[in-house]
């Protein structure tokens, strides 16, 4: 980790938040609890806690792995349907096949991101290539639900295949952080992803003791996971580590630092920094749909059982099925 960098990135554009920003402060730091996804590979839920007054327009985050695996011990997710939202698979290291119903799909890895759109309904699969399940080896990265406006939850799906190489990179003044903008803008700096809902994703590395102050969207909420490593958040300094997440307050600008001293095995803070327009429309959850009424979900739960949200491509002698990813 990470994939995508530069050996200099004092050749990049540099972001810092104007002199009057307003800080935002650190509401709440929150601690994922750790859990198993899909065919069982590990997870941690970064929002698991966090009121979703907080949250909207995102609605659940895992982090997959950091793991090792052996060969023959690599786990996917089998075929399931999604109604209703947007999800975001980011692969830092390792490789995942995605497919779906409606034709999209592909190959993701190193630093890679698949945006798929839901909307009306479809059935996709998440899995490692056979190869790596043969081989084993290092699987890490993140997967976001981004909601929909009711407006949008029955638009047409849609998928978009982010290479990494696409992002758009950033630096701080002092090139102590390398900022991937995936998807939305950072200080008119737009990343390739196209979002539905106003969003702004950044994965940033921060060297040790470095210091990043961004602007940030006052129509936006403010959400720090902590990926890697070790640092404070906010004009107050609350410290956070691995696994952790920090919710942010109202202001103009959001400030992380990195520790002076890292673990042995994180040479820098890895950080994923998240702001969202919040959409403040009723929800309703449930397994793989997110709706505004149980009325709604239910009737994705009939459309689903009658097979309205597609089909298994042939090819795979596959049935339908299976947990939320």
């Amino acid at each position: 980790m990470p994939a995508v960098t530069v050996e200099n990135p004092l050749t990049l554009p540099r972001v810092t938040a104007p002199a009057d920003a307003v800080a935002r402060p650190v509401l709440a730091v929150t601690t994922a609890p750790s859990g198993f996804e899909g065919e069982g590979f590990p997870v941690r839920r970064a929002f698991a806690g966090i009121n979703y007054r907080h949250l909207d327009p995102f609605i659940m985050m895992d982090q997959m792995g950091e793991v090792e695996y052996q060969p023959g011990e690599p786990k996917g997710t089998p075929w399931h349907p999604h109604r209703g939202f947007e999800t975001v698979t980011y692969i830092i290291d390792g490789i995942f096949d995605h497919q779906d119903s409606n034709g999209g799909g592909g190959t993701i890895t190193n630093g890679d991101t698949q945006w798929m759109t839901a909307g009306s309904g479809l059935l996709h699969i998440e899995a490692p290539p056979e190869h790596l399940v043969v081989s084993g080896g290092l699987f890490h990265g993140l997967q976001l639900w981004v909601n929909l406006p009711a407006r949008d939850k029955m638009m047409a799906p849609r998928y978009q295949d982010i290479r990494g190489g696409s992002v758009q990179l950033l630096t701080t003044p002092d090139g102590g952080a390398l900022l991937r903008v995936i998807a939305g803008e950072l200080d008119g700096h737009a990343g390739p992803g196209i979002t539905h809902t106003p969003i702004t994703m950044v994965h940033a590395t921060v060297a040790p003791g470095a210091e990043l102050t961004l602007p940030w969207r006052e129509d936006f909420n403010g959400l720090a996971y902590v990926l890697a490593g070790r640092g404070s958040v906010g004009p107050d300094r609350r410290p956070v580590h691995m696994g952790q997440t920090a919710v942010f307050g109202a202001g103009s600008s959001l400030t992380v630092r990195a520790d002076e001293k890292q673990d042995s095995n994180t040479p820098d803070l890895e950080v994923v920094l998240l702001g969202g327009q919040p959409i403040r429309e009723p929800m309703a959850h449930y397994g793989p749909f997110v709706m505004n009424t149980k009325d709604e979900l239910m009737q994705a739960f009939e459309d689903f059982q009658k097979g309205r949200l597609g089909t298994v491509p042939a090819v795979h002698g596959m049935t339908a099925g299976g947990p939320q990813g």
